[in-house]
């Protein structure tokens, strides 16, 4: 497992996956859950490695030497 997430999406990723998170416990009945979706970007944050960028061919992480 390869890192493809660079530093700007891996902030982007951690600010997003904590606001979509806050979602779960602040909205009522079932919209809540869409929160969920933030511990997804929270786990791709921590990892660096989204396992659909190499489907796209997409790789934000900077080249090493």
């Amino acid at each position: 497992m390869q890192a493809n997430v660079g530093s700007v999406d891996r902030t982007i990723r951690l600010v997003a996956g904590v606001a979509l998170l806050s979602l779960f416990f602040l909205l009522e009945g079932k919209a809540r859950y869409f929160g969920l979706l933030g511990i997804v970007a929270l786990l791709t944050a921590a990892f660096s490695f989204c396992p659909l960028y190499p489907l796209v061919g997409l790789n934000t992480c900077g080249t090493k030497k």
